[in-house]
Protein backbone atom coordinates (compact mmCIF):
# COMPACT_ATOMS: atom_id res chain seq x y z
CA UNK A 1 0.00 0.00 0.00
CA UNK A 2 1.49 3.44 -1.01
CA UNK A 3 -0.30 5.52 1.93
CA UNK A 4 2.01 8.38 0.59
CA UNK A 5 -0.56 8.90 -2.31
CA UNK A 6 -2.63 12.37 -1.33
CA UNK A 7 -5.67 11.52 -3.89
CA UNK A 8 -8.77 10.82 -2.48
CA UNK A 9 -9.77 7.67 -4.40
CA UNK A 10 -6.61 6.72 -3.05
CA UNK A 11 -7.40 8.14 0.50
CA UNK A 12 -10.67 6.32 0.38
CA UNK A 13 -8.89 2.66 -0.81
CA UNK A 14 -5.89 3.67 1.89
CA UNK A 15 -8.57 4.33 4.46
CA UNK A 16 -9.96 0.54 3.91
CA UNK A 17 -7.16 -1.18 4.21
CA UNK A 18 -5.80 0.89 6.76
CA UNK A 19 -9.08 -0.11 8.95
CA UNK A 20 -8.88 -4.09 7.63
CA UNK A 21 -4.93 -4.21 8.40
CA UNK A 22 -5.37 -2.99 11.96
CA UNK A 23 -8.17 -5.36 12.88
CA UNK A 24 -5.21 -7.43 14.36
CA UNK A 25 -4.90 -4.49 16.98
CA UNK A 26 -8.12 -4.72 17.83
CA UNK A 27 -8.12 -8.46 18.79
CA UNK A 28 -4.79 -8.47 20.07
CA UNK A 29 -5.10 -10.81 23.38
CA UNK A 30 -1.63 -9.75 24.77
CA UNK A 31 -0.44 -6.11 24.08
CA UNK A 32 2.96 -4.09 24.73
CA UNK A 33 2.78 -0.47 25.31
CA UNK A 34 5.38 1.89 25.64
CA UNK A 35 5.12 5.38 26.84
CA UNK A 36 7.58 8.33 26.83
CA UNK A 37 8.91 10.96 29.31
CA UNK A 38 7.82 13.51 26.95
CA UNK A 39 3.95 12.35 27.76
CA UNK A 40 4.39 12.10 31.09
CA UNK A 41 6.24 15.32 32.30
CA UNK A 42 4.71 18.73 32.88
CA UNK A 43 6.80 21.78 32.00
CA UNK A 44 8.03 22.16 35.37
CA UNK A 45 9.99 18.97 34.99
CA UNK A 46 7.63 16.75 37.52
CA UNK A 47 5.73 13.96 36.91
CA UNK A 48 1.99 14.79 34.79
CA UNK A 49 -0.29 12.63 37.33
CA UNK A 50 -3.41 13.43 35.17
CA UNK A 51 -1.34 11.87 32.02
CA UNK A 52 0.07 9.03 33.72
CA UNK A 53 -4.07 8.28 35.01
CA UNK A 54 -5.98 8.72 31.46
CA UNK A 55 -3.14 6.20 30.22
CA UNK A 56 -4.12 3.72 33.17
CA UNK A 57 -7.39 4.63 32.58
CA UNK A 58 -7.28 3.02 28.90
CA UNK A 59 -5.71 0.09 30.17
CA UNK A 60 -7.28 -0.69 32.66
CA UNK A 61 -10.24 -1.01 30.41
CA UNK A 62 -8.52 -3.03 27.76
CA UNK A 63 -7.75 -5.35 30.40
CA UNK A 64 -11.01 -5.46 31.49
CA UNK A 65 -12.07 -6.61 27.77
CA UNK A 66 -9.67 -9.62 28.27
CA UNK A 67 -6.07 -8.11 26.62
CA UNK A 68 -3.12 -8.96 28.77
CA UNK A 69 -0.80 -5.78 29.16
CA UNK A 70 2.81 -5.01 29.87
CA UNK A 71 3.85 -1.48 30.34
CA UNK A 72 7.24 -0.42 29.10
CA UNK A 73 7.70 3.45 31.24
CA UNK A 74 9.96 6.06 30.82
CA UNK A 75 10.04 8.85 33.05
CA UNK A 76 11.45 7.56 36.16
CA UNK A 77 14.36 10.30 35.65
CA UNK A 78 11.86 13.12 34.81
CA UNK A 79 10.01 12.51 37.91
CA UNK A 80 12.73 12.76 39.86
CA UNK A 81 13.60 16.22 38.54
CA UNK A 82 11.26 18.31 40.35
CA UNK A 83 11.91 17.00 43.91
CA UNK A 84 15.53 16.88 43.35
CA UNK A 85 15.15 20.58 42.83
CA UNK A 86 17.04 20.60 39.17
CA UNK A 87 15.90 22.75 36.74
CA UNK A 88 16.26 20.74 33.42
CA UNK A 89 17.57 17.27 32.70
CA UNK A 90 20.66 15.77 34.51
CA UNK A 91 23.29 14.98 31.58
CA UNK A 92 25.68 13.94 33.32
CA UNK A 93 25.34 9.99 34.07
CA UNK A 94 25.87 10.07 38.05
CA UNK A 95 22.64 12.54 38.54
CA UNK A 96 20.93 10.81 36.01
CA UNK A 97 21.23 8.08 38.16
CA UNK A 98 20.27 9.92 41.51
CA UNK A 99 17.13 11.35 39.49
CA UNK A 100 16.58 7.95 38.22
CA UNK A 101 16.55 6.76 41.67
CA UNK A 102 14.77 9.25 43.59
CA UNK A 103 12.18 9.26 40.40
CA UNK A 104 11.24 5.48 40.10
CA UNK A 105 9.88 5.47 43.16
CA UNK A 106 7.16 8.23 42.96
CA UNK A 107 6.60 6.83 38.97
CA UNK A 108 5.48 2.98 40.28
CA UNK A 109 3.60 4.74 43.25
CA UNK A 110 1.41 6.44 41.01
CA UNK A 111 1.51 3.39 38.69
CA UNK A 112 -0.17 1.27 41.53
CA UNK A 113 -2.20 4.19 42.86
CA UNK A 114 -3.77 4.34 39.45
CA UNK A 115 -3.92 0.35 38.45
CA UNK A 116 -5.14 0.07 42.26
CA UNK A 117 -8.36 1.66 41.17
CA UNK A 118 -9.04 -0.68 39.20
CA UNK A 119 -8.26 -3.50 41.15
CA UNK A 120 -5.61 -4.21 39.16
CA UNK A 121 -1.85 -4.95 40.51
CA UNK A 122 0.87 -4.22 39.14
CA UNK A 123 4.93 -5.64 39.33
CA UNK A 124 8.02 -3.70 38.60
CA UNK A 125 10.70 -4.96 36.46
CA UNK A 126 13.96 -3.05 36.28
CA UNK A 127 16.03 -4.44 33.17
CA UNK A 128 19.73 -3.59 31.91
CA UNK A 129 20.99 -4.72 28.55
CA UNK A 130 22.71 -7.22 30.28
CA UNK A 131 19.09 -8.66 31.24
CA UNK A 132 18.96 -9.29 27.48
CA UNK A 133 22.46 -9.81 26.58
CA UNK A 134 23.19 -12.84 28.41
CA UNK A 135 20.51 -15.70 27.76
CA UNK A 136 20.49 -17.45 31.11
CA UNK A 137 19.13 -13.39 32.50
CA UNK A 138 16.64 -13.51 29.06
CA UNK A 139 15.36 -16.84 30.10
CA UNK A 140 14.74 -15.36 33.91
CA UNK A 141 12.73 -12.21 32.80
CA UNK A 142 10.71 -14.38 30.53
CA UNK A 143 9.88 -16.54 33.15
CA UNK A 144 8.88 -13.95 35.36
CA UNK A 145 6.88 -12.07 32.55
CA UNK A 146 5.10 -15.08 31.72
CA UNK A 147 3.66 -15.49 35.34
CA UNK A 148 2.75 -11.94 36.06
CA UNK A 149 0.74 -12.37 33.01
CA UNK A 150 -0.77 -15.56 34.22
CA UNK A 151 -2.21 -14.42 37.56
CA UNK A 152 -3.25 -11.16 36.13
CA UNK A 153 -0.76 -8.76 37.09
CA UNK A 154 0.70 -5.63 34.88
CA UNK A 155 3.90 -6.02 34.45
CA UNK A 156 5.83 -1.84 34.60
CA UNK A 157 8.64 -2.46 33.00
CA UNK A 158 11.64 0.13 33.25
CA UNK A 159 15.33 0.64 32.30
CA UNK A 160 17.67 0.41 35.58
CA UNK A 161 18.41 4.04 35.12
CA UNK A 162 19.63 3.94 38.25
CA UNK A 163 22.28 1.41 38.16
CA UNK A 164 23.21 1.57 34.69
CA UNK A 165 26.35 2.91 32.70
CA UNK A 166 26.70 4.02 29.19
CA UNK A 167 28.02 0.63 28.32
CA UNK A 168 24.78 -1.08 29.05
CA UNK A 169 22.60 1.37 28.50
CA UNK A 170 19.36 0.34 26.35
CA UNK A 171 19.87 4.10 25.18
CA UNK A 172 15.97 4.34 24.54
CA UNK A 173 13.06 2.54 26.07
CA UNK A 174 11.80 2.30 22.46
CA UNK A 175 14.01 -0.20 21.72
CA UNK A 176 13.65 -2.04 25.45
CA UNK A 177 9.92 -2.42 24.42
CA UNK A 178 10.08 -4.12 21.27
CA UNK A 179 12.77 -6.66 22.58
CA UNK A 180 10.24 -6.68 25.42
CA UNK A 181 7.28 -7.34 22.60
CA UNK A 182 9.11 -10.20 21.21
CA UNK A 183 9.89 -11.66 24.91
CA UNK A 184 6.39 -12.16 25.89
CA UNK A 185 5.35 -12.78 21.82
CA UNK A 186 2.74 -9.83 22.06
CA UNK A 187 0.37 -9.51 19.17
CA UNK A 188 0.65 -6.13 19.03
CA UNK A 189 3.50 -3.39 19.79
CA UNK A 190 2.05 0.64 20.80
CA UNK A 191 4.58 3.12 20.99
CA UNK A 192 3.08 6.29 22.80
CA UNK A 193 4.98 9.48 21.99
CA UNK A 194 4.00 13.55 22.07
CA UNK A 195 3.91 12.73 18.05
CA UNK A 196 0.45 11.60 16.41
CA UNK A 197 2.81 8.88 13.92
CA UNK A 198 5.32 9.06 11.12
CA UNK A 199 4.81 11.84 8.89
CA UNK A 200 6.21 12.94 5.24
CA UNK A 201 7.71 15.82 6.45
CA UNK A 202 8.84 16.79 10.09
CA UNK A 203 5.84 17.48 11.97
CA UNK A 204 6.45 21.20 12.45
CA UNK A 205 7.10 21.81 9.03
CA UNK A 206 3.98 23.37 6.76
CA UNK A 207 1.95 20.66 4.97
CA UNK A 208 3.56 18.02 6.46
CA UNK A 209 1.03 15.13 6.22
CA UNK A 210 0.46 11.86 8.70
CA UNK A 211 1.58 8.53 7.08
CA UNK A 212 -1.20 6.30 8.21
CA UNK A 213 0.22 2.92 7.19
CA UNK A 214 3.76 1.59 6.75
CA UNK A 215 3.95 -2.13 4.87
CA UNK A 216 7.70 -1.69 4.60
CA UNK A 217 9.82 0.51 6.07
CA UNK A 218 12.00 0.89 2.69
CA UNK A 219 8.64 3.06 1.44
CA UNK A 220 9.86 5.82 3.98
CA UNK A 221 13.41 5.24 3.72
CA UNK A 222 13.42 9.14 2.12
CA UNK A 223 11.40 10.54 4.83
CA UNK A 224 13.11 13.08 6.72
CA UNK A 225 13.35 12.42 10.39
CA UNK A 226 14.36 13.72 13.80
CA UNK A 227 17.26 11.98 15.72
CA UNK A 228 16.93 13.54 19.24
CA UNK A 229 13.96 13.68 21.49
CA UNK A 230 12.04 16.19 23.44
CA UNK A 231 13.98 17.83 26.28
CA UNK A 232 13.17 15.28 29.17
CA UNK A 233 13.27 12.32 26.79
CA UNK A 234 16.00 10.61 25.24
CA UNK A 235 14.36 9.24 22.35
CA UNK A 236 13.14 10.46 18.96
CA UNK A 237 12.05 9.13 15.58
CA UNK A 238 14.96 7.47 14.76
CA UNK A 239 14.82 5.06 17.62
CA UNK A 240 10.96 4.81 17.05
CA UNK A 241 11.79 3.70 13.63
CA UNK A 242 14.66 1.13 14.83
CA UNK A 243 12.13 -0.03 17.57
CA UNK A 244 9.29 -0.80 15.03
CA UNK A 245 11.99 -2.73 12.70
CA UNK A 246 12.79 -4.77 15.45
CA UNK A 247 8.96 -6.01 16.31
CA UNK A 248 7.86 -5.77 12.73
CA UNK A 249 10.97 -7.68 11.58
CA UNK A 250 10.18 -10.22 14.34
CA UNK A 251 6.33 -11.03 13.60
CA UNK A 252 5.06 -8.13 15.63
CA UNK A 253 2.63 -4.94 14.27
CA UNK A 254 3.16 -1.91 15.50
CA UNK A 255 0.88 1.53 16.43
CA UNK A 256 2.91 4.94 16.60
CA UNK A 257 0.96 7.70 18.04
CA UNK A 258 0.16 10.25 20.78
CA UNK A 259 -0.46 9.22 24.33
CA UNK A 260 -3.80 11.13 24.04
CA UNK A 261 -4.96 8.31 21.37
CA UNK A 262 -4.14 5.37 22.94
CA UNK A 263 -7.63 4.23 23.44
CA UNK A 264 -8.28 4.55 19.87
CA UNK A 265 -5.24 2.88 18.71
CA UNK A 266 -6.29 -0.08 20.63
CA UNK A 267 -9.50 -0.33 18.89
CA UNK A 268 -7.66 -0.72 15.83
CA UNK A 269 -9.29 3.43 14.64
CA UNK A 270 -7.04 5.51 12.24
CA UNK A 271 -4.84 7.15 14.72
CA UNK A 272 -1.06 7.77 14.06
CA UNK A 273 0.70 5.28 12.08
CA UNK A 274 0.48 1.79 11.79
CA UNK A 275 3.45 -0.34 10.79
CA UNK A 276 2.81 -4.37 9.36
CA UNK A 277 4.70 -7.31 10.42
CA UNK A 278 7.50 -7.94 7.46
CA UNK A 279 8.94 -10.85 9.42
CA UNK A 280 8.34 -14.18 11.23
CA UNK A 281 8.45 -14.94 14.28
CA UNK A 282 11.73 -16.07 15.58
CA UNK A 283 13.72 -17.61 18.06
CA UNK A 284 14.78 -15.64 20.93
CA UNK A 285 18.25 -16.53 20.80
CA UNK A 286 18.34 -15.41 16.87
CA UNK A 287 16.84 -12.24 18.08
CA UNK A 288 18.97 -12.01 21.16
CA UNK A 289 21.89 -12.11 18.71
CA UNK A 290 20.63 -9.22 16.30
CA UNK A 291 19.20 -6.56 18.36
CA UNK A 292 19.82 -7.30 22.42
CA UNK A 293 23.55 -8.70 22.04
CA UNK A 294 26.26 -5.58 22.05
CA UNK A 295 28.80 -6.30 19.76
CA UNK A 296 32.28 -7.12 21.26
CA UNK A 297 34.35 -6.67 17.61
CA UNK A 298 34.60 -7.39 14.34
CA UNK A 299 35.55 -9.79 11.65
CA UNK A 300 36.71 -8.26 8.07
CA UNK A 301 35.79 -10.87 5.35
CA UNK A 302 37.06 -11.42 1.86
CA UNK A 303 34.45 -11.90 -1.41
CA UNK A 304 33.76 -15.25 -1.02
CA UNK A 305 33.33 -15.25 2.16
CA UNK A 306 30.76 -12.20 2.65
CA UNK A 307 29.06 -14.00 -0.49
CA UNK A 308 28.48 -17.24 1.04
CA UNK A 309 27.12 -15.48 4.54
CA UNK A 310 25.06 -13.50 2.15
CA UNK A 311 23.61 -16.25 1.09
CA UNK A 312 22.20 -17.39 4.30
CA UNK A 313 23.41 -20.89 4.43
CA UNK A 314 26.81 -20.80 4.72
CA UNK A 315 29.19 -20.80 8.25
CA UNK A 316 31.87 -18.58 8.09
CA UNK A 317 35.42 -20.29 8.39
CA UNK A 318 38.62 -19.22 9.25
CA UNK A 319 39.95 -19.35 5.05
CA UNK A 320 37.41 -16.09 4.73
CA UNK A 321 38.43 -13.79 7.17
CA UNK A 322 41.13 -11.38 6.47
CA UNK A 323 41.28 -9.68 9.86
CA UNK A 324 39.91 -9.13 13.27
CA UNK A 325 39.25 -6.83 15.57
CA UNK A 326 38.41 -6.15 19.28
CA UNK A 327 38.68 -8.37 22.40
CA UNK A 328 36.23 -11.36 22.96
CA UNK A 329 35.99 -14.67 24.16
CA UNK A 330 34.44 -17.87 22.53
CA UNK A 331 30.87 -17.18 22.18
CA UNK A 332 30.94 -13.28 22.28
CA UNK A 333 28.58 -11.48 19.36
CA UNK A 334 31.07 -9.65 16.86
CA UNK A 335 29.83 -8.23 13.64
CA UNK A 336 30.87 -9.41 10.26
CA UNK A 337 31.93 -6.89 7.80
CA UNK A 338 32.12 -6.72 3.95
CA UNK A 339 35.37 -5.53 1.85
CA UNK A 340 33.37 -2.69 0.94
CA UNK A 341 33.31 -1.97 4.91
CA UNK A 342 29.74 -2.28 5.33
CA UNK A 343 28.16 -4.93 8.08
CA UNK A 344 26.58 -7.76 6.64
CA UNK A 345 26.08 -9.56 10.07
CA UNK A 346 26.47 -10.07 13.60
CA UNK A 347 27.20 -13.85 15.21
CA UNK A 348 28.40 -15.60 17.73
CA UNK A 349 32.45 -16.28 17.62
CA UNK A 350 34.19 -20.10 18.46
CA UNK A 351 36.94 -18.10 19.32
CA UNK A 352 39.32 -16.06 21.52
CA UNK A 353 40.54 -12.57 20.20
CA UNK A 354 44.14 -13.88 20.55
CA UNK A 355 43.05 -17.10 18.73
CA UNK A 356 42.02 -16.00 15.92
CA UNK A 357 45.42 -14.62 14.35
CA UNK A 358 46.94 -17.44 13.86
CA UNK A 359 43.95 -19.17 11.88
CA UNK A 360 42.70 -16.40 9.34
CA UNK A 361 42.71 -17.24 6.04
CA UNK A 362 43.69 -20.80 6.16
CA UNK A 363 42.01 -23.78 5.42
CA UNK A 364 39.97 -25.67 7.99
CA UNK A 365 42.36 -28.84 6.96
CA UNK A 366 45.58 -27.12 7.33
CA UNK A 367 44.55 -26.43 10.35
CA UNK A 368 43.74 -29.42 11.69
CA UNK A 369 46.63 -31.05 10.26
CA UNK A 370 48.63 -28.46 11.85
CA UNK A 371 47.16 -27.60 15.15
CA UNK A 372 45.49 -31.02 15.64
CA UNK A 373 41.21 -30.75 15.93
CA UNK A 374 39.07 -28.41 17.46
CA UNK A 375 41.23 -25.88 15.50
CA UNK A 376 39.30 -27.19 12.37
CA UNK A 377 35.69 -25.68 13.25
CA UNK A 378 33.93 -22.98 12.08
CA UNK A 379 34.33 -19.03 13.49
CA UNK A 380 30.88 -18.70 13.29
CA UNK A 381 28.35 -20.77 12.76
CA UNK A 382 24.82 -20.23 10.22
CA UNK A 383 23.08 -21.43 13.37
CA UNK A 384 24.83 -18.07 15.31
CA UNK A 385 24.38 -16.11 12.47
CA UNK A 386 22.39 -13.15 11.60
CA UNK A 387 22.35 -11.05 8.60
CA UNK A 388 22.00 -7.21 9.07
CA UNK A 389 19.36 -4.93 8.01
CA UNK A 390 18.98 -1.57 8.98
CA UNK A 391 15.47 0.47 9.53
CA UNK A 392 15.73 1.94 6.48
CA UNK A 393 17.63 0.14 4.15
CA UNK A 394 17.37 -3.27 2.68
CA UNK A 395 21.19 -2.36 2.12
CA UNK A 396 23.78 -3.66 4.74
CA UNK A 397 24.23 -0.46 7.04
CA UNK A 398 28.61 0.78 6.98
CA UNK A 399 30.56 -1.04 10.23
CA UNK A 400 30.80 1.82 13.25
CA UNK A 401 34.42 3.25 13.94
CA UNK A 402 35.84 2.20 16.87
Amino acid sequence: MNSLDPSASSQDAGNQDVSSARSVIATAKRVVVKIGSSSLTGPDGHLDVEALRGVVQVLAARQAAGTQIVLVTSAAISAGIGPLGLGTRPRDLATMQAAASVGQGQLVRRYQEEFGAFGIQIGQILLTAEDTIRRARYRNAQRSLERLLALGVVPVINENDAVTTDEIKFGDNDRLAALVSHLVRADALLLLTDVDGLHDAPPSRPGARRIPQVDDLDEVAAVEVTARGSSVGTGGMVTKLESVRIATGAGVPAVLTLAGNASAALAGQDVGTFFTATGRRTSARRLWIAHAARTQGRLHLDDGAAHAVLGGRASLLPAGITKAEGHFDAGDPVELVAPDGTVIARGLVAFDASDLPALLGRSTYALRDELGEGYDRVVVHRDDLVLDRPASSSKPRPARPR
